[in-house]
């Protein structure tokens, strides 16, 4: 049987799985939550971690966002689904999504799509963009701006 945690304890390692990377409340509300800690100590965690700066969901909205769009290549779709899904709000999404560089933006879907089709195999041209259009929007690029790229292959 899994020992409960005193609320100390909690604290502490919640502080600590703070400290190795950015976190969100939710992310940290769930972690306590499977270490067992009441919904009511739970809350008054977070809080404290809030005060304490340990978490800033400013902070790690810039985080997640710099980090998917550089390491995983998505797209600013595929972006705010994942930050709605940690229930960050909307005008923080929106004021993330704001600071992209389009230069930059275009630059990594140009990228993406011109060595996925390096790899594809396809009957005639029309389905090769179809193909290439369905892995752009499955990293969350915007129709728009894949249009304009596939326009110039």
């Amino acid at each position: 049987m899994k020992q409960q945690l005193t609320y100390d304890e909690a604290i502490h390692r919640a502080a600590a799985y703070c400290s190795a990377s950015e976190k969100c409340a939710s992310d940290v509300s769930e972690k306590l939550s499977s270490w067992g800690v009441s919904s009511a100590e739970n809350a008054n965690i977070v809080a404290y971690l809030t005060k304490e700066n340990f978490l800033n969901e400013e902070r790690f909205v810039r985080a997640f966002v710099n980090d998917k769009f550089r390491f995983n290549k998505w797209g600013k779709i595929k972006i705010a689904y994942a930050l709605r899904a940690k229930n960050i709000s909307a005008e923080m999404i929106q004021a993330a999504l704001e600071n992209f560089d389009e230069n930059e933006y275009f630059d990594i879907l140009t990228e993406l799509l011109k060595l996925k089709a390096q790899g594809l195999k396809y009957k005639d041209e029309y389905d090769k963009r179809a193909k290439l259009f369905r892995f752009a929007q499955s990293r969350g690029f915007e129709s728009r701006e894949i249009q304009k790229i596939l326009g110039k292959f």
